[in-house]
This record gives structure tokens, C-alpha cells and sequence, in this order.
């Protein structure tokens, strides 16, 4: 366990550029969508009534939280952030830039919902702004971390090809590695801030 321990932070040290990139450009682009509502911009206040609305009638995950199944709703959630957005994002490492557009977007998203579809802001009440800035940390925390090792997957893989021809292409083998322990931590963090948003009483 030790030894595993010690790997899984080595990995975090060899990716911890990029980790640390990914978490800058979470807060930037997040900042970003909170003054944009707060100022009253009309794009970001119905950008973000779409967002909510679509969630509140299609997302499995909302759906099953206003039904009582809270539990289930986290497991939904967890699920979704860990194969839909952690995995796939780190799977566009490999494409070098993609991540970059990603979770700007993401943290834009994240930015602009923090006012409600009365375009009330979340962060008046104290303990509201806490639940609300606390469930994006923990969701960014695994996301960066994620993220970034496959963003330094990309980097790597590609040094390791540039001049190669197609049929010769590798994974760096190293990287692939960090990218397994980073997620092999992250995994519970996605599964705590999963559980924090949907059954936390900070929400109600």
C-alpha cells in the first residue's frame, strides 16, 4: 500500500504542470461566467437558463434528486463525471490542445450557474456560496488531476513520435502509467464530491 501510495504521488509530481494548468484555467474560466452573470449579460443569464433547465428535465442525475433518490442520483453523477467527462477528456490529451477548450468550457458552465433561473446569485446567502464554491473545488480537484496526466500523456506521446510515420505510432509508456495512479486517486475524490453535492443538507 506504501509503495503504491509513493507511485501515485510520483505520478502527480511528473504531471503537476499541466495538473496545475488545467485547475488555473478551471478558476479563470469559471470567474469569467460568474462576473458575466453577475453583470447581467444576457447571453451567459440564458445560457445558463438553458443549461439548468436541460438538466432539471433530462439529467438522470437531477431528475432522480428532485424524485428523493438521492444516493442514486450521486451514483449517477459520479458515473457521468468519471466516464463521461474525466475519462473522455483525458482520452483528448492525446490530441494536445483539446483539453484546454474543454475545461474552459466546463469552467465557464460552472461559472454561470451560480446564479438560479430567477437569475438570483447563489453566492448572497453564505451558506449557499460555500456549498456552491466547495462542490467546484471538489469536482476540479479530480478533473485537474485527471486531465492533466492525460494532457502530459499527449505531450510526452507526441515528442516521442514527431517524425515517426503512422504505422510506428507509440504511447508513452511512462505517462500511461501516471495516467493509471492519478486515477486510481482521483477515483474516490469524484465519488466524495458526488456524494457532498447530492446529499449534503448544504443544498436545500
Amino acid at each position: 500500500m506504501t509503495n503504491l501510495f509513493n507511485a501515485i504521488l510520483l505520478s502527480i509530481s511528473h504531471c503537476k504542470r499541466w495538473i496545475l494548468t488545467i485547475f488555473i484555467i478551471y478558476c479563470v474560466s469559471c470567474l469569467t461566467g460568474i462576473i458575466m452573470v453577475h453583470s447581467g449579460n444576457s447571453f451567459a443569464l440564458s445560457y445558463a437558463d438553458k443549461i439548468v433547465g436541460n438538466a432539471n428535465t433530462n439529467d438522470n442525475a437531477s431528475i432522480n434528486y428532485h424524485k428523493g433518490n438521492r444516493f442514486k442520483a450521486a451514483l449517477i453523477d459520479f458515473s457521468g463525471n468519471l466516464f463521461i467527462g474525466s475519462i473522455t477528456q483525458s482520452f483528448l490529451g492525446l490530441g494536445v490542445i483539446f483539453p484546454f477548450f474543454t475545461t474552459a468550457y466546463q469552467g465557464w458552465i460552472g461559472g454561470i450557474i451560480s446564479v438560479d433561473m430567477k437569475h438570483q446569485s447563489r453566492l448572497i446567502k453564505p451558506k449557499t456560496a460555500l456549498y456552491y464554491i466547495i462542490v467546484l473545488i471538489l469536482e476540479w480537484i479530480p478533473y485537474s488531476l485527471t486531465i492533466g496526466s492525460g494532457l502530459a500523456l499527449g505531450i510526452k506521446t507526441y515528442k516521442l513520435n514527431k517524425g515517426r510515420k503512422l504505422f510506428k505510432y507509440q504511447i508513452d509508456q511512462s505517462s500511461l502509467k501516471d495516467v493509471l495512479h492519478i486515477y486510481l486517486f482521483a477515483i474516490p475524490i469524484f465519488f466524495f464530491a458526488s456524494c457532498f453535492e447530492f446529499l449534503s443538507n448544504w443544498n436545500n
